[in-house]
């Protein structure tokens, strides 16, 4: 009886390889969730033999276009940016030379729609949506009808987990055409770490050491671990770069809290990363708004085996960490229940340990890189068939 890894190398032979066109506003080496996503999306799939192609906006006027790990990057001049939307007429020139088996549009980029329901025919549409729009209401009020019909044209959409297809009041609408794909990374990248930067970092800030890794911005909550942190032990490690939340901000909130000592703002961190996770005794996401629509991030963390404290959004935070296994999940906006759960798991060591280890199993099962593409191939070749 054949294994299930030679199974899937049979398939990807035997499945016939497709020319796909991927849109979103941006690409490595800017960083971003999305942006994380789609490279790596991209990358695995041109190694399975599929001719890959990606369409995106250059942070210049200027267009260029590179081959990068195997992927045709278009790297489309922009003329500007509105409302975090990148406008470029150079994305509507270069989408109407293509001739894709596959379409995917990354949402939300309303540019991305507009320009695949002018110029996209070509291609069967697919659509992963990422997240509702959660702070541009005003863009949202006018490009509304754009999305519900962008949504009905689409043969697929792949929706990163179940809750966030009944809690979204677009996808709710199609659930029936909606895939659950959820978000994947590569695993073995966070499993191990050097131990010798463990060891300096745990050096460096003594212990209990909590951990958070992301981006500043509006929605990350964490204003409420800060004032979380004056209620419970040890020192908060803030690692990630300043986006719509501002350093200078969460500094005076951290002095306002007494607990400036014991927070420390680490900015980007790519090389040591892994070891910042096995060096903390535990992750916490405290997003409080809907634009947290999975938290990739729980994954990294999984994969290192840390036990976790996330927020209740409605959205995919809640299905990546699953309450009272890997981790905790607690209100958002509440900085005594995030103090709790934190509490509870660094006065627990051996429960924290159980919760890491089941968060990395569930992350081995679930979450991994290639068994992300391979979902997708699945809606891909369905898309195809029909």
């Amino acid at each position: 009886m054949l294994c299930a890894t030679k199974l899937r190398l049979l398939r990807i032979i035997f499945t016939q390889a497709m020319h796909i066109l991927h849109i979103y506003k941006d690409y490595y080496p800017i960083l971003g969730g999305i942006e994380n996503h789609l490279k790596l999306l991209a990358e695995t799939q041109a190694a399975h033999g599929h001719q890959v192609s990606v369409l995106v906006t250059n942070a210049s006027r200027h267009t260029r276009i590179e081959t990068i790990n195997g992927v045709r990057v278009i790297f489309a001049g922009r003329l500007t940016t509105v409302a975090s939307t990148p406008l470029s007429v150079e994305l509507l020139l270069h989408l109407a030379r293509q001739q894709p088996d596959i379409i995917h549009l990354h949402f939300p980029y309303p540019l991305g729609d507009v320009a695949q329901r002018l110029f996209g025919r070509r291609g069967q549409l697919v659509i992963s949506y990422h997240s509702d729009i959660v702070r541009q209401k005003r863009l949202l009020h006018f490009y509304a009808p754009l999305l519900w019909a962008a949504l009905a044209r689409a043969k697929r959409i792949i929706a990163t987990s179940p809750r966030y297809i009944t809690t979204s009041p677009f996808l709710s609408r199609h659930a029936a055409k909606c895939s659950v794909v959820p978000l994947g990374i590569e695993l073995a990248a966070f499993a191990t770490a050097d131990p010798a930067d463990v060891a300096q970092i745990r050096a460096r800030f003594g212990s209990p050491l909590i951990l958070f890794v992301g981006r500043f911005r509006y929605y990350k909550g964490l204003t409420y671990l800060i004032q979380a942190m004056a209620q419970t032990p040890g020192h908060a490690l803030l690692i990630g770069g300043e986006a719509t939340t501002y350093r200078a901000d969460l500094e005076a909130c951290a002095h306002a809290a007494g607990v400036a000592d014991r927070l420390h703002f680490l900015g980007q961190q790519e090389r040591h990363l892994a070891a910042f996770f096995h060096a903390a005794d535990l992750f916490v996401l405290p997003s409080i708004e809907r634009s947290e629509a999975f938290g990739i991030v729980q994954i990294e963390a999984q994969a290192a085996a840390l036990p976790i404290v996330c927020t209740e959004l409605g959205t995919g935070t809640s299905y990546v960490t699953q309450h009272g296994v890997t981790g905790f999940v607690v209100p958002p906006a509440d900085s005594a229940a995030l103090a709790q759960a934190i509490q509870v798991l660094l006065a627990n060591p051996e429960l924290a340990r159980r919760m890491g280890l089941a968060g990395q199993s569930r992350a081995r099962q679930e979450f991994s890189h290639t068994r992300m593409v391979e979902r997708i191939d699945q809606v891909y070749e369905a898309v195809m068939r029909n």
